[in-house]
């Protein structure tokens, strides 16, 4: 991969970021052709930052790095599209992604860094809190018990029970998960793997 940073004046190409896992455009930034050996190195994305002159590695404050995966160009090879894994959040607004802001979370991952909070901060009233604090043993039998509901439910014909019944286990399962260390991602990956 040849790319032609000399086709803008400034010696910079755009770069376009997705995430490796979801596919969803994260946000665009500029690389020199020291931006992208860097990249390349440490296998952490690096841009050159037009408003402070110099490399940035995105998360080298936050945190919120974004590990490579892939690296590709466009037909004329003036343009990259990088693949990367967020570690976090990627606008500086918290947002996931720098675009449709509005938009920027579906309610399931609203809906797990919810549980995540509740998790590392069990000093609140809520229910979640609560249940993290009765241990794994008790999580894991609510979603026993809820898995058993959402059957019961399934076999009559109140569409409305048995989708509260579903959203109950959905929510009791994202809790386990959380318990276990892990989240809807991390099955997801599994999924895609089996996914042939």
């Amino acid at each position: 991969m040849q790319i032609n940073f000399s086709k803008y004046s400034d010696g910079l190409v755009p770069v376009i970021v997705q995430d490796s896992a979801t596919a969803k455009v994260l946000m665009l930034g500029f690389m020199n052709e020291e931006a992208l050996e860097k990249t390349r190195q440490l296998k952490k994305v690096t841009f050159y930052s037009r408003s402070k002159q110099r490399l940035w590695t995105k998360g080298e404050e936050s945190g919120n790095f974004l590990l490579l995966e892939s690296i590709a160009a466009d037909c004329d090879d003036d343009t990259l599209l990088i693949k990367a894994k967020p570690l976090g959040p990627v606008c500086h607004t918290g947002a996931d992604t720098c675009f449709n802001e509005e938009n920027r979370q579906d309610f399931l991952q609203v809906l797990s860094e919810t549980i995540r909070n509740r998790y590392e901060d069990r000093s609140g009233k809520s229910y979640t809190s609560g249940l993290f604090g009765k241990g794994i043993n008790a999580v894991a039998q609510k979603v026993g018990e809820e898995a058993v509901e959402l059957v019961i439910e399934a076999k009559d014909n109140d569409d409305k029970r048995f989708l509260d019944e579903a959203a109950d286990l959905l929510f009791h399962y994202m809790v386990l998960l959380r318990a276990k260390g892990f989240s809807l991602e991390d099955v997801k990956q599994v999924l895609q793997a089996r996914h042939k």
